[in-house]
């Protein structure tokens, strides 16, 4: 039996009458009062929008302005409130950071390639977790790569520099840890939502949030600061769109829509830790 997966000539022909159809069509001039109605209500749909989602901060892939680490690196702050930064990092294949010695816990997401962290891999959406006082061995990519850094010195000289001569000290301090991505440990939170505990310190934690195509999570106010990163698919916050690799932060008291994604998506949340243990 022969099979057949191409269009067939009906599927062309049809595509070719509808095409035709549609550049014949001429749009219908709306009545002048029904126009300035429409604007008006179009107005104060974007209006409410606009106060519903006061206070959210979003970063459009390239938004951020890129610098220079180490020949075939460069690296975007996306967030810093004197606490804790939250930073981009891109490696070209070939390139790698010298070691260092982390002042504070940092946490590792990597968006496209992988990385070699001294012995340890890193691939696609895998979680690296560096504790504080913890030490890495030069970290580079053979392939190339692009990874989220939570809790990184990227962005401060004095910091970068601190970490990387504390290298030199004896000893490699706490346990480095990675997570996998597919490993076991989603649950599921409501119809179609799936969580997975990464990390968490006090009331924050840091998971992943996985959505099926058409799966909807009701809108909530935050309890303490939120940070999202969107590593594969599309998904709403209210009426926000985040596409692969954008960035939003979400502070403390703020709130938006409800959570829907119609094509299904994957992102890194670090945020209430009450979320995290639900299901």
């Amino acid at each position: 039996m022969n099979t057949h997966n191409g269009p067939t000539q009906n599927d062309i022909d049809t595509e070719a009458v509808h095409g035709r159809i549609a550049e014949a069509l001429t749009p219908l001039a709306l009545p002048a009062e029904r126009a300035h109605l429409l604007q008006q209500r179009l107005a104060a749909r974007i209006a409410q929008s606009t106060e519903r989602h006061r206070g959210l901060r979003t970063i459009r892939r390239g938004d951020a302005p890129w610098q220079t680490l180490a020949r075939g690196v460069r690296a975007c702050v996306l967030h810093d409130n004197g606490a804790t930064r939250s930073a981009m990092v891109e490696f070209a294949p070939g390139s790698h950071l010298p070691s260092h010695r982390h002042a504070a816990h940092e946490e590792c997401i990597v968006l496209r390639g992988s990385l070699q962290a001294g012995d340890c891999h890193v691939g696609l959406h895998d979680y690296h977790l560096a504790p504080a006082g913890s030490r890495h061995g030069s970290i580079q990519s053979q392939e190339g790569a692009v990874a989220f850094l939570r809790g990184t010195s990227i962005g401060n000289a004095g910091d970068m520099m601190r970490e990387i001569t504390s290298a030199a000290l004896p000893g490699d301090g706490p346990r480095l840890s990675t997570i996998g991505a597919s490993d076991e440990g989603w649950r599921e939170v409501a119809e179609g939502v799936f969580v997975k505990p990464l990390w968490q310190q006090d009331a924050s934690a840091s998971m992943l949030l996985r959505l099926n195509a058409g799966a909807r999570a009701p809108a909530y106010l935050h309890a303490v600061d939120e940070e999202r990163l969107l590593l594969s698919g599309e998904v709403f916050f209210g009426d926000i769109l985040l596409r692969n690799g954008e960035y939003q932060m979400a502070p403390r008291g703020t709130a938006h829509g409800e959570v829907f994604s119609d094509t299904g998506a994957l992102l890194y949340v670090h945020g209430d830790a009450a979320y995290a243990q639900l299901g």
